[in-house]
């Protein structure tokens, strides 16, 4: 059974940097796509970024050049560097593992998530 818990989010001041992380147990991660994914209320999920199986990154216009994403897989983790955070980057923020992509269907299983809420 995969399994996906995130830590590190929390409340920041615009500007400020937090560091998300998501530590995955059941399946060869280095066989898979990690993302991470945010949803605002009363919105779609929306991508964040990803990392292929090779090591290859990609991330959404909104966030490039902020944030960053990087994994250990020895440690089965995958974590998100996001620094310059903005107001619209309040989110619940999930980690995911698939096929890959930019939307969710790319994604089979998908952690509880992790609030990050920025205040002005």
């Amino acid at each position: 059974q995969v399994q996906l818990v995130e830590s590190g989010g929390g409340l920041v001041q615009a500007g400020g940097s937090l560091r998300l992380s998501c530590v995955a147990s059941g399946r060869t991660f280095s066989n898979y796509t990690m993302g991470w994914f945010r949803q605002a209320p009363g919105k779609e999920r929306e991508f964040v970024a990803a990392i292929s199986p090779g090591g290859l990154t990609y991330s959404a216009e909104s966030v490039k050049g902020r944030f960053t994403i990087f994994r250990n897989l020895i440690k089965n983790t995958v974590s998100l560097q996001m620094n310059s955070l903005k107001f619209e980057d309040m989110a619940v923020y999930y980690c995911a593992t698939g096929k890959g992509g930019m939307t969710p269907s790319g994604y089979d299983s998908w952690g509880q998530g992790t609030q990050v809420t920025v205040s002005s």
